[in-house]
């Protein structure tokens, strides 16, 4: 198998949109400027640009669209356009008007390959306020026919085109022209579910007080709702101001997510440049029924073209250190996709999430008629997390907090620090505090099986977490309430939960919680719900080293057992997990990923080394995942098999394996 780490091979693909400096009315100084950011755009890597609407000659010539001389030039400019595209490796949009059959229509041009490729006109004309299209345009809707002769040949002209490159898998171009965009149904629509990925639109949009941010939000949501990618070139300063003002407002969008903009109000050519994840985009389609049960209202023509920059494309990424290769040019890749980078935008993450699981929690109490539960304390993250949930839910309906009965179970590995902690923290919420040791039963069971004590065994480990599990749903029983489970998503991903133990519970409430972001709602909660003594503990169990606790301390009683020292880093496994489930990418893409992210951190050996471990463990551990009791989702990935993740438990893991040895060997 060889394996290849370039931008193209991982779903890649750079664009440009740009507003030019631009002359109204004078084609030769407008193509110059075309051509010129052609070339600077190539040079940066980029393989296709997006040009404003109406380029060629600027959008507001008023009745001079009934000139022919500035006609004639406008469609004459094309085919040095389009020579450019093919001198300078790149494929180009650009926006002019266009005379057949006595008709004038405003359309886009797409340039590649030296040649025009097609033809698409607006279909939306704007003729109310300061805007008068219909008074020089004809719409698209209207033409009814299939081609125009430019420049001797034929080429393909309707709102029916598709572009479709036939060197890069999935990438397709559609294209609408300003007005289409705030139409009732964007022809963007249909173009995605023939196929686009990529939505191209030239623009003119003026600017007004407020504008800005409502065109912002169009292309960002016009971009979710086709599940593609929305670029938008819009018109700068340069145009005429005798009644309205243009900014140059350019952006590109994937997905709901911003991934550029222009600087507003620059007389100077202005670009920006990303690269659109399209292999992403055909994953979220593929994974939405929505979109797979839609069908276009129309039927489209697929223009196949060759993509432009092919040594763009098979450059390598450059990963941390680097000096030589491709940069991808896209919002910071955080190491915690789980995790909100942005401190505000943090807080309302963890205080949904934690209303999230309060609110499932209380549910179930109030559909049980239970006012008590159980919760196994360890004075670790996770049960910590599951006790405080507890207490916000039965704050929520009124229940007493003595109903939550909280167990500390010591065993042969428990340390003073999280004891301690376990104890103080439950005093300080004001609930049932039980100390039930299991070293006397767990040694009766050795003695019952025949396994000796000094064998520290997964028999060893395994003994304690069941007995623990046993008794939690013993004492359940004994107070007529059920059992609060303490696990979280990163242990149901590797399966690091001992199968009919801390695996099981009546109730899963940290299920959609992942390891790194269970410190930080601990913290949350620690700042917005309390003070003094119950926040000095939740501060301090933060700190605290992961671990079970299940080996025996060492002779200066400290930890012997530390989880990622034996499983991994969870930073590395959660964003491993993210991109596995959430965008269904490759080891290679998420291997490459993880260098962008972590490789200041971890040598590419050793990122290879745990994706093994977690391609390894999140297949043959599916079988406590497809037995996993209930449990709130609260984020976009969740592994419950009777609602986002149904796998075979006996499913193979070669393929993966197979990528992650052959990417060892690069």
């Amino acid at each position: 198998m060889t394996v290849r780490l370039s931008p193209a091979s991982l779903g890649f693909v750079r664009v440009a949109v740009c507003s030019p400096e631009l002359r109204v009315a004078d084609v030769e100084f407008n193509v110059s400027v075309l051509t010129e950011t052609m070339i600077s755009a190539a040079e940066m890597g980029v393989r296709l640009i997006l040009f404003p609407e109406l380029s060629i000659t600027g959008y507001s010539c008023a009745d001079l669209f009934y000139q022919s001389q500035l006609l004639d030039s406008a469609q004459a400019a094309l085919r040095p356009l389009g020579e450019a595209s093919a001198i300078y490796d790149v494929a180009a949009v650009v926006g002019l008007p266009l005379q057949v059959d006595g008709r004038l229509y405003n359309c886009a041009a797409f340039l590649a390959e030296g040649r025009i490729q097609g033809v698409v006109p607006k279909t939306y004309l704007p003729a109310t306020n300061e805007f008068y299209e219909e008074r020089w345009f004809t719409s698209g809707l209207v033409a009814d026919f299939d081609q125009v002769q430019i420049d001797g040949g034929d080429t393909p002209f309707g709102r029916d085109l598709l572009f479709g490159a036939s060197n890069m898998p999935g990438c397709v171009f559609g294209v609408e022209i300003c007005e289409d965009l705030w139409a009732v149904q964007p022809p963007s629509g249909d173009m995605a579910l023939a196929g686009a990925t990529i939505l191209l639109n030239l623009s003119a949009s003026n600017e007004l007080l407020g504008k800005v941010a409502y065109r912002r939000d169009l292309v960002r949501q016009q971009s979710a709702r086709c599940l593609a990618a929305y670029c938008y070139a819009g018109s700068g300063p340069g145009e005429s101001t005798t009644d309205t003002v243009w900014a140059g407002h350019s952006l590109i969008a994937e997905n709901g997510i911003t991934l550029a903009e222009t600087e507003r109000f620059q007389f100077d050519t202005q670009m920006v440049i990303a690269d659109i994840d399209v292999q992403q985009l055909q994953h979220e389609r593929l994974r939405n029924s929505t979109f797979s049960a839609s069908k276009a209202g129309r039927a489209f023509r697929h223009i196949r073209f060759h993509l432009p920059g092919e040594f763009a494309a098979i450059q390598p990424l450059r990963f941390a250190g680097d000096k030589e290769g491709f940069e991808l040019i896209r919002p910071q890749l955080h190491r915690t996709p789980f995790v909100p980078a942005d401190l505000t935008r943090r807080a309302e993450h963890c205080r949904e999430i934690f209303a999230i699981q309060a609110t499932g929690l209380a549910k179930r109490l109030r559909h049980t008629h239970a006012s008590k539960v159980t919760i196994g304390i360890s004075g670790g993250l996770d049960s910590t997390l599951a006790l405080l949930v507890a207490t916000k839910a039965f704050d929520t309906i009124g229940l007493d907090r003595s109903g939550i009965v909280a167990i500390t179970m010591p065993g042969f590995g428990t340390t003073d620090r999280t004891k301690n902690n376990a104890v103080a923290l439950a005093e300080a919420l004001g609930v049932t505090l039980r100390t039930i040791p299991i070293t006397t039963a767990v040694r009766q069971h050795f003695q019952d099986i025949g396994h000796a004590e000094h064998d520290h065994d997964v028999v060893f480990e395994n003994a304690q977490a069941r007995e623990r599990t046993q008794i939690l749903m013993d004492v359940a029983n004994e107070i007529g309430g059920f059992n609060v489970g303490t696990g979280d998503l990163s242990e149901l991903a590797l399966g690091w939960a001992t199968y009919n133990a801390d695996h099981m519970s009546n109730y899963h409430v940290n299920a959609g919680v992942p390891k790194t972001l269970v410190r930080y709602l601990i913290g949350y909660v620690a700042e917005a719900e309390f003070s003094g003594e119950a926040a000095a503990i939740l501060q301090d169990i933060i700190a605290t080293p992961i671990t079970p606790e299940l080996l025996p301390l060492n002779a200066e009683g400290g930890l012997e057992q530390k989880t990622e020292e034996t499983i991994g880093p969870y930073e590395l496994h959660d964003f491993f997990l993210f991109y596995t489930v959430r965008h269904q990418f490759s080891p290679a893409k998420i291997f490459a990923l993880a260098q962008l992210a972590f490789g200041e951190d971890y040598s590419p050996d050793t990122i290879l080394r745990w994706l093994e471990v977690f391609y390894r463990r999140f297949f043959s551990q599916q079988f406590k995942r497809s037995a996993m009791p209930d449990g709130p989702k609260v984020g976009s990935v969740a592994l419950s098999p009777r609602g986002d993740w149904r796998m075979p438990s006996d499913a193979s893991a070669a393929l993966w394996l197979a990528e992650v040895a052959a990417l060892r060997e690069m």
